[in-house]
């Protein structure tokens, strides 16, 4: 199912097995359409989709609390690597990024929930990253691909969106797929996984 508009923002998810664990929800996939551009793994077995719809659950609650002194930085490819090396270059360059010391930076990026993909599971294994900002009444989608490992936790311009849309439209294609995807969860046959299942599969965290 998709919601949204795909070539503005949209979210489109499957189910192919349901499941009754919470922890699991079911296996399927879970992808982000950003400008015409599609992120996330698309594949009957992608990932367990607990965690991608939990995410989605806690932006709604935390609507307008996505914010950062950054967030309306022109540059949206500065803003990608500057977020990624600071999550995962263990030795910055500089003391800061975007002009903010790096511990300071850290904590906003975590304590405002910036980074919405990866979501936790398995649905961005393909090394798409997406950003979320609060600005006023709109909303500031980033969306991008990471180069291939080696390159400074750089993204790869090519696959890189930024998108601005008003916080209504955003919000509410978030609350359309988060009532449509509990609804289709319920009414699917929901099978308890045998104890063979429950060992293959992995649960989310």
């Amino acid at each position: 199912m998709v919601f949204g508009d795909s070539s503005k923002f949209a979210i489109e998810s499957k189910i192919t097995k349901a499941y009754e664990r919470l922890s699991f929800r079911a296996l399927g996939y879970f992808a982000i359409h950003i400008a015409g551009c599609r992120y996330g793994v698309i594949a009957p077995d992608a990932t367990m989709l607990a965690c991608s719809f939990d995410e989605v659950e806690r932006r709604i609650a935390r609507r307008g609390n996505h914010t950062a002194p950054f967030a309306t930085e022109p540059d949206a490819g500065k803003i990608a690597d500057a977020i990624r090396e600071a999550i995962y270059d263990l030795q910055p360059v500089k003391d800061s990024a975007l002009g903010i010391p790096h511990p300071d930076f850290e904590k906003i990026l975590h304590s405002c929930h910036i980074c919405w993909a990866p979501d936790g599971d398995e649905a961005f294994d393909d090394g798409c990253n997406v950003l979320q900002f609060d600005v006023g009444d709109r909303v500031r989608l980033i969306a991008y691909k990471l180069k291939s490992s080696g390159e400074n936790f750089r993204h790869a311009p090519d696959t890189l969106q930024d998108l601005w849309l008003d916080a209504n439209v955003f919000y509410g294609v978030l609350q359309s797929w988060r009532d449509a995807f509990e609804a289709e969860w319920r009414a699917a046959s929901q099978t308890a996984e045998s104890e063979d299942e429950a060992e293959i599969i992995r649960p989310s965290s």
